[in-house]
């Protein structure tokens, strides 16, 4: 399986909504939330086959705002970084 971070922002008057429906989908433990800080967003690092599996983690009515990213740990030190060439 694949790790992906969601990073799900909503407008300060959709809260109780898109938390609940987070709730309702059996999603609510994989979140954690800005809201109380002034930041509407919530973040949760998921476990799933594919990227399309963790969209459906959003409510439909925030899902085109959210950003999902495919994330690893790099735990050598040497391991070459992706993005540089040999």
């Amino acid at each position: 399986m694949d790790r992906y971070m969601i990073e799900s922002p909503h407008e300060p008057e959709d809260c109780d909504k898109i938390i609940r429906e987070i709730h309702t989908a059996g999603y609510l433990h994989h979140f954690e939330w800005g809201c109380h800080d002034g930041v509407h967003c919530g973040w949760a690092f998921v476990e799933t086959d594919n990227v399309e599996h963790a969209k459906q983690m959003i409510p439909w009515e925030v899902r085109e705002k959210a950003r999902i990213v495919k994330v690893e740990n790099f735990e050598k030190v040497d391991k070459i970084h992706p993005h540089k060439k040999s």
